[in-house]
C-alpha cells in the first residue's frame, strides 16, 4: 500500500472478475490465447500505469526537492 491511498481510495477493483476466463480446468493443455480486446486492454493498463508512475515521480521529485535558498 502507497501512503498517498490512505487519503485517496484507489479507484473500484482492479479485476474484471466477469472477463476473468483465466482458470484453467482438468485436461487443458495449451495455454489460452489472448484476443484483441485482451491485448488492447492489458495496453491501456500499461499505458495508465506509466503515467501514474510519471505523476508520482513528480509528487516525490517535490517532496524531496531541497529547499529554495533565501537570496540575501
Amino acid at each position: 500500500m502507497i501512503l498517498t491511498e490512505l487519503y485517496q481510495r484507489s479507484p473500484g477493483q482492479y479485476q474484471d472478475l466477469s472477463q476473468d476466463n483465466s482458470q484453467p480446468k482438468l485436461g487443458d493443455l495449451r495455454k489460452t490465447k489472448l484476443t484483441l480486446r485482451q491485448i488492447n486492454k492489458l495496453r491501456r493498463m500499461s499505458d495508465v500505469r506509466a503515467y501514474e508512475f510519471k505523476e508520482k515521480l513528480k509528487k516525490v521529485k517535490q517532496m524531496y526537492a531541497p529547499p529554495a535558498q533565501p537570496v540575501v
